[in-house]
């Protein structure tokens, strides 16, 4: 098979052509692809290998009937996606939603080490609030308070995103797992089911919820990320 899947096919569901459009069905060279992704792949074209539509479809069911699930009992979701592509996505979304994200470096122990991340947060919480008081002001040489604001920065740089994240998440929403190996590896530790939107380079065998798409192009992780977010919504009214 060396072509996209046929027009017919994709006419069957409403579905299929959203995912047509973004370009979800576009992986990598087969030279890049993970063996375990196999079973997702339809076929290549100028050596770009074509995920399955209809298999991308189902998968992303799978995924949106967790997130509604975890949407009815209001659990927490973490949303993780550092690279270029992602970070701008993976922020409006998770604070769409008011989840916390990681738009950035994972920072290790972020799960794994969670009491200590935790004690950072709380640091940062403070010093943001004595800022807003003024207290900084009266009690503090400028040298001091200079300290204090280049402090925030650095804690705000790191985990800005997890401020309100108090305890361990209920799940992991992860755009391109082989770059978020880290976030993967700790969730995986820590029994904390992944939702995860993957390329054919990735490994599936570590996600709860793989959904086996592209996961390079701001258009398609855009198409994912809004479908995750309505899943949770869908899972709030229902309550």
């Amino acid at each position: 098979m060396n072509d996209v899947p046929k027009a017919e096919s994709r006419e069957q569901s409403p579905l299929l052509e959203r995912l047509f459009s973004v370009g979800a069905h576009f992986g990598y060279s087969r030279s890049r692809r993970h063996p375990s992704v196999t079973p997702f792949i339809f076929g290549a074209k100028n050596n770009v290998e074509i995920f399955d539509l209809e298999k991308v479809a189902t998968l992303l069911e799978q995924a949106r009937l967790y997130i509604e699930s975890l949407g009815k009992e209001r659990k927490t979701i973490l949303f993780v996606g550092g690279k270029n592509e992602a970070r701008q996505i993976v922020k409006k979304t998770a604070e769409s939603i008011d989840m916390p994200y990681v738009a950035g470096r994972w920072i290790g122990g972020s799960l794994t080490n969670f009491s200590e991340i935790s004690k950072r947060i709380k640091r940062l919480e403070e010093l943001r609030e004595k800022r807003e008081k003024g207290e900084f002001a009266g009690r503090y040489t400028k040298r001091e308070r200079l300290m204090f604001d280049r402090e925030i920065a650095n804690l705000e740089r790191h985990f800005d995103g997890i401020v309100s994240l108090k305890a361990l998440p209920s799940a992991l929403m992860v755009v391109d797992p082989r770059r978020e190996h880290i976030a993967v590896s700790e969730a995986n530790q820590m029994g904390i089911p992944i939702v995860a939107l993957l390329n054919s380079d990735c490994n599936v065998e570590h996600i709860t919820y793989p959904i086996a798409a592209n996961d390079g192009a701001v258009k398609s992780i855009s198409f994912f990320m809004e479908e995750i977010v309505q899943a949770y919504k869908k899972g709030l009214i229902f309550k």
